[in-house]
């Protein structure tokens, strides 16, 4: 299976992405590479055909922003988590705390992988300082929302599952039911660990 993600790229190339947030994919070198490794990592994860999509808030500094790929840091690329990745040569950060849980947390999932992607697909920071996140607010998240919906369109996607509760309004706002699990930051990482479990064998049946 090969989805038909063009409409998708142009939606996401769309999205306003202000002073104190970074379009993740753009023309100069590191945003070619992350485009790269964002369609290989579609192309892995569509040859099983997920079935779910992880709608997580929005890309972290450690994470993906580096790679490109929603929670995968340099750790998961460099572990050989997907065949053909790459890294900048000076990355901005070795690893990211959220990537690691949820991985640790598929480690023993069955079928099909989810696909994962964030509510707001831009890297919001604190203003002046690239290397923080924050939360992104109500119209960044309400801009970002087709592009999320679009790319589950692609994959013919089945269960949409909010990894907080960012994603599961903006959803609920477009008439789109989605159940929630906590999201592994901030001490999140053993609840979201059960929950996924629980949603694997609800899903699995």
């Amino acid at each position: 299976m090969r989805p038909a993600t063009d409409r998708f790229f142009e939606l996401l190339a769309e999205v306003p992405a202000p002073a104190d947030a970074e379009y993740l994919y753009g023309s100069d070198d590191l945003g070619r590479m992350r485009g790269r490794n964002l369609r290989r990592y579609f192309h892995a994860i569509a040859e099983s055909g997920p079935r779910v999509l992880l709608l997580a808030e929005a890309p972290g500094w450690r994470g993906m922003t580096v790679t490109g790929i929603p929670f995968v840091s340099v750790r998961e690329v460099r572990a050989g988590l997907f065949e053909g990745l790459e890294l900048p040569p000076e990355p901005a950060a070795p690893w990211e705390a959220s990537s690691a849980a949820v991985w640790s947390a598929l480690a023993a999932w069955r079928g099909p992988l989810p696909l994962a992607w964030p509510i707001y697909p831009h890297h919001p920071f604190v203003a002046g300082d690239p290397c923080t996140n924050r939360t992104p607010r109500p119209g960044e998240v309400r801009a970002g929302t087709p592009v999320a919906l679009e790319l589950a369109r692609a994959f013919g996607i089945e269960t949409v599952v909010a990894v907080g509760r960012k994603a599961q309004g903006a959803l609920a706002a477009e008439g789109v039911e989605a159940p929630a699990v906590r999201h592994p930051a901030q001490g999140g990482a053993r609840l979201f660990a059960e929950q996924l479990a629980a949603l694997n064998r609800e899903t699995s049946d």
